[in-house]
């Protein structure tokens, strides 16, 4: 499965949205991945978080167990999890910073993949990781995404295997183009809803 491939699932889910958007790192685009249409749709999400699990699987990545990030990672790191047969937990936000809760515990030494749905600036990814290394002392092995929108640039800090990858444009909303300053900005994700 390629970057085609994945923008025509997007498509077919209605999750790839033309507008402005304000995005997770404050920037703004013409573009929005709306993850959340495809993960609402079990096939959907079925074929493309099996695509990352072989993926991983084909870069030689062996993980003892997966942790996302929530809210946006639950469900692919959960599904790619299944696709790999091993555990999938995740951290969630106590006080603004990544912690594991509900009982879930990581042995020290564990082999961990870091799953999150879609990768812009890397901020989650990097967040997630330092809770898991800063909480666990387990090993963070690389990480993964259904979609990378940096186009290979974001670092989390280990290596990142992207089942899709491609940068849209972006641009700081004190110098947007003029087609996209005269559409009303909308934030559809989920980063600093209240």
């Amino acid at each position: 499965m390629n970057t085609d491939d994945v923008l025509d699932i997007f498509r077919e889910a209605g999750a790839l949205l033309e507008g402005h958007f304000i995005l997770s790192s404050g920037r703004r685009s013409p573009v929005f991945l709306q993850k959340a249409l495809i993960f609402k749709n079990p096939r959907l999400t079925e074929i493309v978080c099996k695509a990352l699990a072989e993926k991983v699987k084909a870069a030689g990545i062996k993980p003892d167990v997966i942790i996302a990030p929530a809210m946006g990672g639950v469900i692919p790191g959960y599904e790619t999890a299944r696709h790999m047969g091993i555990e999938s937990l995740f951290v969630e936000r106590v006080d603004g910073v990544f912690s594991l809760r509900r009982g879930f515990t990581i042995e020290p030494g564990s082999k961990v993949l870091m799953v999150e749905d879609i990768v812009t600036t890397g901020l989650s990814s990097r967040e997630c990781i330092s809770a898991i290394t800063r909480e666990t002392g387990a090993e963070i092995i690389a990480g993964a995404c259904i979609f990378d929108r940096s186009n290979g640039d974001a670092d989390i800090g280990v290596p990142l295997v992207s089942l899709a990858a491609k940068r849209f444009p972006d641009f700081d909303p004190a110098e947007l183009p003029a087609e996209l300053a005269n559409l009303p900005a909308i934030k559809p994700g989920s980063r600093g809803l209240a």
